[in-house]
């Protein structure tokens, strides 16, 4: 029987990738005007960017105790293997959410071959690990296998991204007040990356032109074996931006294996349009 992975919709894939490699996934919450919507399925990235622009500030929980303890129950009865890859415990609390449902399922079902790894990365980043444990999966490969492969991508995978506007990071409790107004004001655009699971700045770039070059900069110092591997790219609504970053990247280092999609409702309501991200392995593939 093979291992059926589970990720939660922070992955940013597309449903055409949950399709194609029988992936579970569980959403997480989007609270926008009054309403609380399940992201990827009563809400898509889109109309929290637009939201957003208007001015509205949207918020996101994270996946209920209720809804972790039905589906691991559901694989434990089944006695089918379950891996889930959870969305980066350093910004959300859905991982420690899941840890708790798992150990409570395995009180009834010892035996239940039901594992919550947290993987540490977010958005495409996210969903590369996702990908690859799902192609090994499909494949048949083992359990332990597939978690050992998943821990070596979560503990490799490099998150390179700026955003259009930190007044977005500063709602949502990223930056403060004061680095938002100054940043706004000079036109600075920052660089973040994601250090042990948390968002960390790493540097500030003046002017958008000189952005995405320093983004490759930073490819090149860190990544490696680029041939060998997908490259990911995530964008909030700015799929132009995210098309001329992946013809940099061709153009340098001659790899086409390019995956681009929108920045989900949950990570996009928290980083806002504008958003790009970069993602890659910084040793070699595996």
């Amino acid at each position: 029987m093979n291992t059926v992975i589970l990720a939660d919709s922070a992955c940013d894939l597309s449903e055409e990738h949950y399709k194609a490699y029988n992936i579970e996934m569980v959403p997480l919450t989007v609270h926008l005007d009054g309403q609380e919507l399940e992201d990827g399925k009563e809400i898509q990235p889109k109309s929290v960017y637009e939201a957003m622009r208007e001015g509205k500030s949207p918020k996101t929980s994270q996946v209920s105790p209720q809804t972790f303890k039905t589906i691991f129950t559901s694989y434990a009865e089944a006695n089918q293997p379950l891996v889930y890859l959870a969305f980066s415990s350093g910004l959300s609390g859905t991982f420690q959410t899941a840890k708790m449902m798992e150990q409570e399922v395995k009180e009834t079902w010892p035996d239940a071959d039901l594992h919550v790894i947290d993987t540490k990365c977010a958005s495409i980043g996210y969903g590369l690990i996702i990908l690859r444990a799902a192609k090994l999966a499909k494949d048949g490969a083992s359990t332990d296998e597939i978690i050992e492969t998943a821990r070596y991508h979560a503990n490799h995978m490099e998150h390179i991204f700026t955003v259009d506007d930190l007044d977005y990071l500063y709602r949502g409790g990223r930056v403060s007040k004061t680095a938002a107004f100054v940043g706004s004001f000079l036109n600075i655009k920052p660089i973040l990356h994601v250090e042990d699971g948390k968002l960390v700045p790493l540097e500030k770039i003046r002017g958008s032109k000189k952005l995405l070059k320093r983004m490759l900069e930073i490819m090149e110092e860190r990544g490696t074996d680029f041939s060998n591997q997908t490259i990911g790219i995530s964008h909030g609504d700015d799929l132009e931006t995210a098309e001329k970053l992946a013809d940099m990247i061709k153009e340098r280092f001659g790899t086409d294996a390019i995956l681009i999609e929108m920045v989900g409702a949950t990570i996009g309501a928290h980083a806002g349009p504008g958003t790009i991200a970069l993602f890659f392995l910084n040793s070699p593939y595996k």
